[in-house]
């Protein structure tokens, strides 16, 4: 799997920047649900909690790449 992304031009670089960028959009993700949707806060953690879970997801596909890379 690794080689294949590797081979569609994905380096670690940028699932470590998708990574940064998922904790960023969660708390965006939180902050836009509380505010805009009437389903209170709860619902507003849940869309923040699922989106934030893909940062671990990005930043372990980084390394694998890394040490694919070299």
């Amino acid at each position: 799997m690794l080689g294949h992304l590797h081979k569609m031009g994905l380096r670690a670089e940028h699932m470590y920047i998708a990574g940064a960028a998922s904790i960023g959009l969660s708390f965006l993700s939180w902050m836009l649900s509380k505010q805009m949707e009437n389903a209170g806060i709860d619902r507003a953690d849940r869309w923040g909690i699922f989106i934030g879970e893909w940062a671990p997801t990005f930043i372990a596909l980084g390394n694998g790449l890394r040490t694919y890379e070299k």
